[in-house]
């Protein structure tokens, strides 16, 4: 079977954790400060501030801009649930505006129509890998007055003529074991605003200043130095996978073009290919799916059920009409796309898909 996911994990991982074993120094230390070094300058923002996971990232982000009871958080309904739960944790709510379907990103006339005296921020999902419209997200939060808090799970790498995903406005990349590189789990924060990495350092660590000088009321949502030590091992290797997925995305768009409908990225845009995500209509994607997985080749569904027809959202009283996001819940087929795959696994992922397509 050709998994859909395949994270990399070797000796040098191993090596890394061992030597934060022996060191006796397991919590948050010397490795998540290198870690927080690193990934802002690989990024192009003056801080990163590590947390437990992409998720604590989201949640602490949003507190630090003041998100709280009372306001409004602009989002995507196509996305896995914690960019929209990041908002109910601050007692705010989550406003779902629809997709463009060219990117399965946030449209923005869909956004800008969903603004009200009660906005406080637009929080953009660059979905698979794929930049969101940003240059109009950021236009609109200028004309509005609005944070933007970008969740970038999935995005590590990715890019607007050259500007990379999380320098927006704040950044949100996850560190879970399917994203493009792991730390088996954890996230961080991007910013060069000073205030509010420091904001998210205090509210990460039970709201301490200095060592028990507790100055707000925070959280135990910090990274250990094991989880950062992989994932400083992975960041050496982050330029080898991007290019990797996007010689197997190049491959597969030429593979499959004219038998279904392959990722469309925008001119300028970097997509990094957490996904590949093609469509299949007609009511046959489940279908083209089972009879994947018998042919030797995983798939998957990301993601089935828009947030907004969550039984959590329908429980509170959610009935958005979002049909492009409903369409795309029903239509999308993640392919393996990981940098794991041999020419063998492309040319057998190609022909399958072609052979039921």
């Amino acid at each position: 079977m050709i998994p859909v996911v395949k994270p990399t994990l070797g000796r040098e991982e191993e090596d890394a954790v061992l030597a934060v074993l022996r060191s006796g120094q397991i919590a948050q230390g010397a490795r998540v400060e290198e870690l927080e070094t690193r990934f802002a300058a690989l990024v192009g923002t003056a801080f990163a501030v590590a947390t437990s996971s992409g998720t604590a990232s989201l949640h602490l982000n949003l507190l630090a801009h003041g998100v709280g009871p009372g306001d409004e958080v602009i989002t995507s309904p196509f996305t896995f649930i914690a960019s929209a739960n990041s908002i109910l944790y601050t007692g705010a709510r989550p406003v779902f505006a629809d997709i463009d379907p060219e990117d399965f990103n946030l449209d923005a006339k869909a956004v800008e129509a969903k603004i009200t005296d009660k906005t406080k921020a637009i929080l953009p999902v660059h979905l698979y890998g794929n930049p969101a419209n940003m240059p109009a997200m950021c236009a609109i939060a200028g004309l509005h007055g609005l944070r933007i808090v970008e969740d970038a799970a999935q995005a590590h790498g990715a890019a607007i003529n050259g500007q990379q995903v999380g320098t927006f406005g704040a950044g949100n990349f996850s560190f879970y074991p399917t994203k493009n590189i792991t730390a088996v789990e954890g996230g961080i924060l991007t910013t060069s605003d000073a205030e509010l990495a420091e904001k998210v350092r205090r509210l990460r660590n039970h709201g301490q200043s200095e060592r028990y000088r507790h100055e707000t009321l925070g959280f135990n949502l910090r990274m250990s130095d094991v989880h950062a030590a992989i994932g400083l091992a992975q960041l050496n290797r982050l330029s080898d996978y991007t290019r990797k997925r996007q010689e197997n995305a190049r491959y597969l768009d030429q593979g499959l073009a004219g038998a279904v409908e392959t990722p469309r990225v925008a001119p300028g845009y970097t997509h990094v290919y957490h996904q590949y995500t093609i469509r299949i209509p007609g009511g046959r994607r489940d279908a083209v799916a089972i009879a994947l997985r018998e042919r030797g080749v995983g798939s998957a569904v990301h993601y089935p059920i828009p947030v907004h027809k969550q039984p959590l959202y329908l429980e509170m009283g959610y009935r958005d009409n979002l049909p492009e996001a409903e369409r795309a819940a029903q239509e999308v087929l993640c392919l393996p796309v990981h940098p794991s795959l041999t020419e063998q696994d492309l040319e057998t992922i190609v022909r399958e898909v072609r052979a039921l397509c």
